[in-house]
């Protein structure tokens, strides 16, 4: 079986998802945003503590600002969903 390269990797889309992936070779399998090795729960953190996308992506590389609504959507799905405790 030939090894991947990176240039043939396509990480897996996360549900219906157009910007979030999940795969296990990619930040553990937590889940990601597409063409970035920045987790959404960190892209939330840095959002929180008051960052823009843009000083997102001067801080930490090119970053797909298109992200944000697709990012703040699986994150309300997952806080409502019966696995986080109330």
């Amino acid at each position: 079986m030939p090894v991947k390269t990176m240039r043939d990797w396509e990480p897996t889309p996360y549900r219906d998802c157009k910007w979030i992936v999940r795969d296990p070779d990619l930040l553990g399998g937590k889940l990601a945003v597409r063409g970035t090795r920045l987790s959404v729960s960190f892209v939330l953190a840095c959002l929180a503590e008051g960052m823009s996308t843009k000083e997102i992506a001067r801080t930490y590389g090119p970053f797909p600002q298109e992200a944000i609504p697709e990012i703040m959507k699986v994150a309300a799905e997952l806080l409502d969903s019966g696995h986080v405790a109330a």
